[in-house]
């Protein structure tokens, strides 16, 4: 196929771009929304976690199940239910229904993520997976998170909640559904393609499959980093509004780590495919931005408040995010790529995030503040790089190439 970074890549990038818009699009109406449904305590934190809860399902199982199957039709399909879902959204007016429909959100973007691994793994050679991997699951997420809040923030100012998600749901039913359609290619005609789908010959997943034991020490990893990116990611509207920014000045300070991320993408994948020192810059990733949400409590000043952790998630997501998925495609096994990014997304991001989402609530309703929470997050993701640096040497020992 001609161009398969603009075909492939691009596509996907702004395919994921619209997936975080409706993963996100609450924590931007929630205030109203939880006015107009009576929504407060520990509902707004299951109603924010929803989302996560299939989706950890959805990732587990989804890659595994899906394995062998053409990646091009579970996109088009994933992408079409669950715009259909984020329009409905802005016709509810239960609890009920809406954490339903948040459900089938998780469900169906839990299922669409490992695909993005078996793309990035049949059309890209593997000096490419890092850049690939910037493209296909970084820019999209970020630069969604990035103008996003931009965007949507004064949407909802103007308009409401119910009109935010009637905008994003049918931005993917009639833009990237056709898309879709249009611009992928299929797994039969990748240069690095998985085995061959129409004989139905699945190699058999084993713990050897996924790299052996240390595998787990990967899970751990991205537990906490999943624990990091939601417990701020879906608190940082509040978070924003509390330190005393409104209307498009909270949306261009939650915007602000975001874009500080797809900034500093650019050098550091550059740096990754030609060190090949994926572990460790990814490890570092951690590390720091722990380091630094850690110091907040000694912070006064809202706006310094706001930089570090603009700094610490920007710097965390540039450096860790498109290596974790490189060193996954890079050491599994090439029938275990999507299986592995689903139990990893799944459990790390799904189930992470979904701890994480209710510990920064939790924390808040018994100290009056989000950055408790936030020190916690940056205890854990210390933990998590310590334990990938302790990855990248078990499989130095073994002469694997990371």
């Amino acid at each position: 196929m001609q161009n398969k970074w603009l075909r492939i890549a691009g596509t996907l990038c702004l395919g994921l771009f619209v997936a975080y818009i409706d993963r996100t699009n609450l924590s931007v109406a929630l205030p109203s929304l939880s006015a107009d449904l009576g929504i407060d305590g520990a509902v707004k934190s299951l109603v924010l976690t929803m989302f996560l809860i299939g989706y950890f399902f959805a990732n587990i199982f989804g890659g595994i199940l899906t394995r062998g199957r053409e990646p091009k039709t579970i996109v088009i399909l994933m992408v079409l239910i669950w715009s259909l879902a984020t329009f409905l959204t802005g016709f509810i007016q239960s609890i009920a229904i809406l954490l339903a429909f948040r459900f089938i959100l998780g469900i169906t973007e839990g299922v669409y993520w490992p695909q993005q691994s078996r793309f990035a793994r049949s059309w890209f050679s593997p000096n490419e997976l890092t850049r690939a991997n910037s493209i296909i699951q970084y820019y999209g997420q970020f630069m969604a998170l990035a103008l996003g809040f931009i965007i949507l923030t004064p949407i909802y100012d103007a308009f409401g909640w119910k009109i935010l998600f009637y905008i994003t749901g049918g931005v993917g039913l009639l833009l990237i559904v056709p898309l879709y359609i249009k611009m992928l290619g299929k797994n039969k005609d990748a240069p690095y393609k998985e085995e061959p789908i129409e004989d139905g010959n699945k190699a058999k997943l084993t713990l050897a499959s996924f790299g052996g034991k240390s595998f787990f020490l990967v899970i751990f990893t991205y537990i906490t980093q999943g624990m990091l990116f939601w417990g701020i990611t879906l608190w940082i509207p509040m978070v924003v509004k509390s330190l005393g920014y409104d209307g498009m000045a909270q949306g261009i300070a939650s915007a602000c780590p975001y874009l500080m991320a797809v900034v500093l993408a650019v050098p550091i994948s550059y740096i990754s495919d030609k060190t090949g020192k994926r572990s460790l810059i990814a490890a570092l990733g951690l590390i720091i931005p722990g380091l630094l949400l850690v110091t907040l409590p000694l912070i006064e000043a809202p706006v310094f408040k706001m930089a570090l952790i603009t700094i610490a998630m920007g710097y965390y997501a540039s450096s860790f995010t498109p290596n974790i998925w490189s060193i996954i495609q890079k050491t599994v096994e090439p029938h275990a790529v999507g299986p592995a990014s689903g139990i990893v997304n799944g459990l790390g991001a799904g189930g992470g995030g979904t701890i994480a989402g209710f510990l920064v609530g939790y924390m808040q309703a018994v100290t009056g503040t989000y950055i408790a929470g936030f020190v916690v997050l940056g205890i854990l993701v210390i933990l998590g790089g310590i334990s990938l640096i302790t990855y990248g040497k078990i499989k130095n020992r073994k002469a694997e190439v990371i």
